[in-house]
């Protein structure tokens, strides 16, 4: 195991499951917040990818591009669903439907790419839906306008969007993390321009800025650097693990420094969503394999 590129992911998770905490902070509207995020990150990454000199070596094709902008669409409204689901839930609840992505990205395997869905897989996905009824609450379930009020319709979006950008950038396997980053907060930046109203940058508080600026240069920037840095010097198995130090970080700060405290009902649709996307993301070789490889 590559230690830095652990201790690396672990930082980049660890920090981006603050995002939630100073997404509240900063006053602005989700369209706004990413739209500064978008400049942020395209700037931090831009840069350093001028620096890098990464830009002389990149492998460009028109297939790729356009799968990237796609990505980049689903991306920036993945950001803008979460960051409303923030606004209008629990950081923790929206979190934990947020981090159902993995299970939509199975789901699209399986009817897109025809992709085996095996038994395990589906109970798992059985599991994380009966989860994310219990967090929302089972009385809830029958009304769509109490569901839009408590945030799991936005919560919900963002992870489908999330998946979309996961499943459509496996594609993508010339370019750089650098070009991709970058081609995809400029997709951003170039969609939210027309929605952005500038007004609520007005009466802003010095507080209010250094957590719309975290919240670009720390969370996106600094950030996506580390993780992309890191996640190609380590296995599969392991970047899978470490990604849920996020959701474990954003549901601590939530319940220490915001005082939610979620019901018993909450606390077991929790876990069922992360029972299930673990098992799902983590789980064992099959024993033929496990022989294969103490063979070799």
């Amino acid at each position: 195991m590559n230690m830095q590129a652990a201790i690396q992911l672990t930082i980049s998770m660890a920090i981006f499951g603050s995002v939630g905490f100073f997404t509240i902070q900063t006053g602005i509207p989700a369209e706004e917040l990413v739209f500064v995020r978008c400049i942020c990150a395209t700037l931090f990454l831009g840069g350093l990818w001028l620096i890098t000199k990464s830009y002389k070596t990149e492998q460009w094709s028109r297939k790729e591009v356009i799968q990237t902008i796609i990505c980049g669409v689903f991306l920036v409204f993945n950001w803008v669903f979460l960051f409303k689901a923030f606004n209008e839930m629990e950081i923790s609840l929206a979190i934990s439907i947020y981090n159902l992505a993995p299970i939509f990205v199975l789901i699209l395997g399986g009817i897109f790419l025809k992709e085996r869905l095996t038994i395990p897989a589906i109970l798992a996905i059985v599991v994380c839906f009966l989860g994310s009824i219990l967090i929302v609450g089972v009385q809830q379930v029958g009304s769509l306008h109490l569901l839009w009020n408590e945030g799991f319709i936005y919560a919900m979006l963002s992870a489908i969007c999330y998946a979309m950008t996961m499943f459509v950038g496996r594609g993508v396997k010339h370019l750089s993390t650098y070009a991709l980053t970058f081609v995809q907060t400029i997709v951003g930046i170039v969609i939210l321009f027309p929605t952005v109203q500038f007004d609520v940058f007005h009466g802003l508080t010095t507080s209010n800025w250094l957590y719309i600026l975290g919240t670009g240069f720390i969370h996106t920037g600094f950030v996506y650097y580390l993780f992309f840095n890191s996640i190609r010097n380590l296995s599969t198995l392991l970047v899978s693990a470490l990604v849920f130090v996020d959701p474990l970080v954003a549901i601590l700060l939530d319940i220490w420094i915001l005082d939610f405290r979620p019901t018993m009902t909450q606390i077991l649709g929790m876990l069922f969503i992360f029972g299930g996307i673990i098992y799902t993301v983590i789980k064992p070789p099959k024993k033929e394999n496990i022989t294969k490889e103490v063979a070799s």
